[in-house]
């Protein structure tokens, strides 16, 4: 079963559409804004997006540049008439398709099957592993899940947020500001004292030894990386 995410802020039309897709047996999530959305991405493994250009708080282009950082959903953008720069935009930075209101159920039900083939035989969503494994450090993102020698490991949402960016970039060092940055999505004022701190706690949750890391290391006057 697919899982899509519908987001709107006009609840009329969330409901349309779940009546519209319910005929396919799609498990369907809800969204009316942009935070809500990113939200639901996070937790879950969503497999379409259908994201609405006008929110309040994030309108659909924020989200759909946020979420492209670490995510390569399709996305079907739903417009209004008169929108067309908006869509335009939203295809050069990532968007799929587009669908105009009001919808037409069958073309909608089309482009839906479309892009979730397109994704699921021919794109990543065939390929990608959420499985990301370096040495005896273990992270599997549908879960949300982090394991050590096999173990499980508790971590704070941020921890585990950096460990991820580590573990997709083996190797690479990121300077503080880039972690805080990526992790936190905010200015990063303060960034380095946090970040260290946030590294040592988690050293001492997936090193065997956080005195004599093996894969956590610090290089020193640029930042962190994972080996």
């Amino acid at each position: 079963m697919y899982n899509i995410l519908i987001c709107d802020d006009e609840k009329d039309i969330v409901s349309a559409l779940k009546i519209y897709l319910a005929s396919d047996d799609y498990n369907l999530y809800e969204a009316y804004d942009g935070p809500e959305a990113l939200e639901v991405i996070e937790k879950n493994d969503i497999h379409l997006i259908l994201l609405d250009i006008m929110m309040p708080k994030l309108d659909g282009i924020q989200v759909l540049t946020r979420m492209r950082k670490s995510y390569n959903i399709p996305v079907i953008f739903l417009t209004a008439k008169g929108e067309d720069t908006d869509k335009i935009l939203g295809l050069n930075l990532g968007a799929d398709d587009y669908i105009t209101k009001p919808f037409n159920p069958v073309e909608l039900l089309a482009r839906v099957k479309s892009q979730l083939r397109r994704y699921m035989e021919l794109g990543s969503g065939a390929k990608k592993s959420s499985v990301l494994k370096v040495g005896d450090i273990e992270l599997d993102d549908s879960a949300k899940a982090a394991f050590l020698m096999g173990e499980p490991v508790s971590l704070t949402p941020k921890e585990y947020g950096i460990l991820k960016l580590l573990m997709e970039h083996p190797g690479q060092v990121f300077s503080p500001k880039q972690i805080y940055g990526q992790v936190w999505e905010e200015h990063a004022y303060g960034a380095e004292g946090t970040v260290a701190v946030h590294i040592r706690h988690l050293r001492e949750k997936v090193e065997a030894n956080p005195d004599e890391p093996r894969h956590l290391k610090v290089v020193w006057g640029q930042g962190y990386k994972i080996e």
